[in-house]
Formats: structure tokens, C-alpha cells, sequence
């Protein structure tokens, strides 16, 4: 029996050897997850849709369902604060809200931010909520207003973490998906900008208000802008492994802080840069081994252990592995994108990548205005599948659905050997006929 129990406690301390050497990055202790909130954040990409009942109904069922008390954020706003949240509190009273605005803005209230914020009446009423949600704008305008002088956080900012802890749902659209995480950018120039100057703290990238693990990054507006490219730049300044980028009428709906669900009219991006180097010999920014993953609606992840799941549709439907034998893939073309950067693009590649006879594609990033006349600066994403790649696709939704894994991704910088371009001119001889060809029209 001795015997026995000796081998049980040896098998017991081997397998917990074994699951520690295989622990991911960014996997937080088992207390850490016990200690999460039991909250949740629905992190929505910006330019969403007022009519679309789907994620204004999940706001609310998060948040406790019918007569949900939700409290409303204008504080990114630098216009008319108070009336862009109008159309924000019906659609969630649609949705069976009983929501309110908290009079923390820059403009159009007739009471100083930082007054507001320590006000014991309005942040009891904050804290008594079961949702909070920040509008649109600014971020830099939010930590203004939650943080103080100290950068430590304001009774109301308590009161929204209370919130969250509790059970209740924190949600916000673009600049409120932004705050979400720990670093977030605070008032960055476009995404070839960034990857031509890089990021600083406190300027292009700042201090968010962290109601997601500290080894993710949110970015907004990101497949439809390109800004993939520049969050890949924050994250490797900053050390954080990992990035959730959402694109616009788009949400991730995060539980707990662990699992992850897409809802709304398009994905999300995933960026993972664990294991990504960069040249050390060059001055400009570069990176190999990028891994990328795009998840569609319905797709869920672990945010610890960055498992995926595909919507049942996909997983229903067809499965796209490339390194199987029997791989019949539907494209059969090489790809090259002259503007990775542009509306879409990377989401593109991405589906046409994983479902082609081709392995790789390579997308530009250079500003055509200065190529036009001059040699000018740019960027190589070169975007090939590995041994780890794999898909699913559907056509359930009413259109081309794909949820694509592990993607590898290297950037580096190039030289655009300018002009760009020059316009064809006739030919002498065509010059020479010319007239009399008019001429002979003209009778």
C-alpha cells in the first residue's frame, strides 16, 4: 500500500513537472484566474450599428437583463457629448436597459471632470450599476478623466471596477476598446508612420485602464484601417505577447477574462509575437515570425490558453488544412498587395492564403505620394503558412466566411525605387499622324 502510494504521489509530481514546463505565455497562476473578475467586457471595434439588435442585446443580458441599470460614458467626446449618447440610450433601452448618462465630459456639462469624478452622490450611482459603457472619441480623454494627478484612480474609476467584479459588464467602442487594456494609444499618426518612427510612452502610446490581462493589447478600427501594422509596433516595444485587433460593427465578448467570443458583422485579428524576432542590426523596425490568426463571428478563444473554436457552421462545413494530404484548396494565384495597409486587406489575405496552392503572399506599405516622383521608404510583410496553419470555411452567414490559424508574418523595411510611375507617351510616329488623322475626321 506504502508502495503504491509513494508511486501515486512520484506520478502526481511528474505530470504537475510536465503541465509546468508546458505552461503558455501569459498564463496567469491558477489563483489569478480564481481571483478574476467575474465580470464581463464586450470590446467593440468602433462604427457600430444602431439597429443591429445583436450586440445591444448581449450588452444587456450581461448586464442582468430586463431594467439593467447601464451607466453611459461620454467622456470620449470632444463635441456634443451628451447628444451623441441619445441614439446609444435608445438602443439599449430597446434592448430592455434602463441606461443613464454620467455627466463626466469635457464639454456641454455644466460641472468640472474632475469635480464630477469624485462627486460620492454620482459614483454611488455609478457603483449601484450593472453596466458601464464608454462612447467613442478620445481615449486620451478617459484616463484624463479616471485617473488623477497620480495616475492612481479616481473614486469613479473604483466604482467601475466594483462593477466588474462583482458580475456586471464593462463595454466600450472604439476609443472605449482602447482603454481596455494596460498600454493602449493614446493619439498615434497613421500606421506607416508608426512603423517609420515607432511608438514613445506617454506620447504615441500611454497608460489604458486594464480590465484585460496585462499580456494583451487592444486595438480598434483594425481591419478596416490597417492597423494591424501599428499595434505589432506598440507590442513589441512594449513586451506584451499578444494583440486582439476588432474591426468595426465587430465585437469580442471577453467572460471572466478568459473566454472570447466574435459577434457582429465581421472578426477579429489576433496577433501573436511570442516568439517573433527582430533584426537587431537594423535601425528600422522589423520582425520575423509574427503568427496571426483571424477569427469570424461566432469563434471563441481562450484567452489563456489561446485555444480557438470555429462557429459550429465552420466546423460543419470545411476544414482547410494545408499540410494534409487530400488539401484541395480553391485559389491556385499568386498574391501581391500593393496596400496591406488599405481597407480590408490583411483579412483578404489571409482567407485566400489559407485556401490556396500557393504558401505565401507579400503585401507593401509605402506611401505612393512620395513614391511618385522620388525613391521613398517603405515596408515587406511577407505572410506564409507553416506546419501549424490551418482553416475553416462557410457560407452560412450569406457570404465568405473563413476563421484562418496561425498565419507567420515577417516585416521588413524596403526602398521603393522611385518615381513610381511614369505616363506612357505616343510614339514619334504616332505623333506624326496625329494631326492628319484629325484632319482628315474634321472633312
Amino acid at each position: 500500500m506504502k508502495l503504491a502510494m509513494i508511486s501515486m504521489c512520484l506520478l502526481v509530481l511528474s505530470v504537475s513537472a510536465v503541465q509546468a514546463a508546458e505552461t503558455v505565455i501569459g498564463e496567469p497562476a491558477r489563483s489569478a484566474v480564481e481571483d478574476a473578475p467575474k465580470g464581463s467586457l464586450v470590446i467593440i471595434g468602433g462604427s457600430e450599428r444602431f439597429r443591429d439588435r445583436e450586440l445591444w442585446d448581449t450588452v444587456v443580458e450581461l448586464a442582468g437583463g430586463d431594467g439593467a441599470k447601464i451607466a453611459i460614458f461620454p467622456t470620449a467626446s470632444s463635441g456634443q457629448p451628451i447628444k451623441t449618447c441619445a441614439k446609444l440610450v435608445q438602443a439599449l433601452n430597446r434592448a430592455g436597459a434602463d441606461s443613464f448618462v454620467v455627466p463626466v465630459a469635457w464639454s456641454e456639462v455644466d460641472r468640472d471632470v474632475q469635480e464630477a469624478v469624485f462627486d460620492p452622490e454620482l459614483v454611488e450611482r455609478v457603483r449601484s450599476a450593472t453596466g458601464v459603457y464608454f462612447i467613442g472619441g478620445a481615449q486620451g480623454r478617459i484616463v484624463d478623466a479616471l485617473l488623477d494627478d497620480d495616475r492612481e484612480q479616481t473614486p469613479m474609476l473604483k466604482a467601475i471596477w466594483e462593477v466588474y467584479r462583482r458580475g456586471g459588464v464593462i463595454a466600450g467602442t472604439s476609443a472605449g476598446a482602447a482603454i481596455m487594456s494596460h498600454v493602449m494609444f493614446r493619439d498615434a499618426p497613421p500606421p506607416l508612420q508608426v512603423l517609420k518612427n515607432g511608438v514613445t510612452m506617454g506620447d504615441e502610446i500611454d497608460d489604458g485602464l486594464g480590465f484585460l490581462d496585462k499580456n494583451w493589447f487592444v486595438e480598434q478600427h483594425c481591419l478596416v484601417r490597417g492597423r494591424f501594422a501599428r499595434a505589432l509596433v506598440a507590442m513589441h516595444s512594449q513586451k506584451i505577447p499578444f494583440g486582439i485587433g476588432v474591426d468595426e460593427n465587430t465585437a469580442l465578448v471577453v467572460r471572466r477574462g478568459v473566454e472570447a467570443t466574435v459577434i457582429g458583422y465581421k472578426g477579429v485579428l489576433i496577433m501573436d509575437i511570442s516568439q517573433a524576432k527582430n533584426d537587431s542590426k537594423m535601425d528600422e523596425f522589423s520582425l520575423k515570425n509574427v503568427k496571426l490568426s483571424y477569427l469570424d463571428r461566432g469563434d471563441s478563444i481562450n484567452l489563456v490558453t489561446r485555444e480557438v473554436t470555429p462557429a459550429e457552421e465552420k466546423l460543419d462545413d470545411i476544414k482547410l488544412d494545408p499540410n494534409a494530404t487530400d488539401f484541395s484548396p480553391y485559389f491556385n494565384h499568386r498574391m501581391f498587395y500593393t496596400d496591406i495597409l488599405g481597407n480590408a486587406a490583411v483579412a483578404d489575405l489571409l482567407g485566400r492564403l489559407i485556401d490556396n496552392k500557393e504558401s505565401e503572399a507579400i503585401g507593401l506599405a509605402f506611401s505612393g505620394l512620395d513614391s511618385k516622383h522620388e525613391p521613398s521608404d517603405g515596408f515587406e510583410f511577407r505572410f506564409y503558412r507553416g506546419p501549424d496553419s490551418k482553416g475553416w470555411y462557410t457560407e452560412d452567414y450569406g457570404g465568405e466566411d473563413y476563421t484562418v490559424l496561425d498565419i507567420h508574418l515577417d516585416v521588413r523595411p524596403i526602398r521603393i525605387n522611385g518615381p513610381l510611375y511614369e505616363h506612357r507617351m505616343p510614339t514619334e510616329e504616332t505623333r506624326r499622324e496625329t494631326p492628319a488623322d484629325a484632319t482628315e475626321l474634321t472633312e
